[in-house]
């Protein structure tokens, strides 16, 4: 299994006793210009596949997560046969980026409440919240970013390469993720739903 998040952030009260204000809106998602190193991973990671090592690990997880988006989410995948079809891509992508899957469920909660349509005001889409222009930049014809497949992916590939680029430091990876550096507050919103909604039992 991907490493697990090595520390864990006080609840929601702690961010308001801060002064941390908590955005309404679906967030942008990463934003910035497409480094080299980034647009070389991005286009490596699209023939890439994982999955499960373990059938019973596999079944225990599914069944547990399932039960918990459909609790945290319930307007969205609301078949348990399309939760287990969006877990399951959604555990191989983490796998192949090397992210823990309860930190890219996290991250999903916050940025698209897992609408697997849903588009911010900056044009951000899919279920990670990704700019079209990545399309222009490593996608293929056909390349579609409401598909489950490729929105895990290229989100995945992005946090992962922010986590590398600030050294597994969370609060200022998420940041660079959600375009937002040096404000804590999308970055605390993820680690509290981490936390509190996603982490294992």
């Amino acid at each position: 299994m991907p490493a697990r998040p090595c520390c864990r952030f006080g609840p929601l009260s702690l961010l308001l006793a801060l002064g941390l204000s908590l955005p309404a809106a679906v967030h942008a998602g990463p934003t910035g210009e497409p480094e080299p190193e980034l647009r070389h991973r991005m286009a490596q990671a699209l023939g890439d596949s994982n999955t499960f090592d373990d059938r019973y690990d596999a079944e225990v997880w599914l069944t547990d997560l399932s039960t918990r988006v459909h609790r945290y989410a319930p307007r969205a995948l609301t078949e348990p046969k399309q939760r287990l079809e969006f877990l399951r891509l959604l555990h191989a992508e983490a796998a192949r980026a090397k992210l823990s899957p309860e930190l890219v469920l996290a991250v999903i909660n916050i940025e698209s409440g897992f609408d697997r349509l849903a588009i911010s005001t900056t044009g951000a889409m899919g279920y990670m919240q990704i700019m079209p222009f990545w399309l222009d930049e490593i996608g293929h014809n056909g390349d579609n970013l409401f598909d489950t497949r490729t929105n895990l992916r290229m989100g995945c590939t992005i946090l992962r390469f922010y986590l590398d680029r600030e050294h597994d430091n969370y609060v200022r990876a998420l940041a660079r993720y959600n375009g937002s550096t040096g404000k804590p507050d999308y970055p605390f919103l993820v680690l509290n739903a981490l936390n509190h909604r996603w982490s294992p039992r």
